[in-house]
């Protein structure tokens, strides 16, 4: 399994809570590249729901990750 920035954003407006297979539909819906899907199913069978993406990729950059100043903007 391989995410990047890139791959992870398909998912940032995905239904969360989901499952596997919810997520898996939801990005084959949206037009998710096609490593979307095969990365979603690497996924454990195990887990019966996924509440952020941080849960699939725990390196998900947060807005705490950017150093800027929200006021400038």
């Amino acid at each position: 399994m391989y995410w990047t920035l890139e791959l992870a954003n398909y998912l940032t407006d995905a239904p969360w809570p989901a499952t596997k297979d919810e997520l898996i539909d939801y990005a084959m819906r949206s037009g998710a590249p096609l490593e979307v899907t095969e990365n979603l199913q690497e996924l454990e069978e195990e887990v019966e729901s996924y509440e952020t993406i941080e849960e699939i990729w725990p390196d998900f950059p947060t807005k705490d990750d950017f150093l800027f100043n929200e006021d400038e903007y």
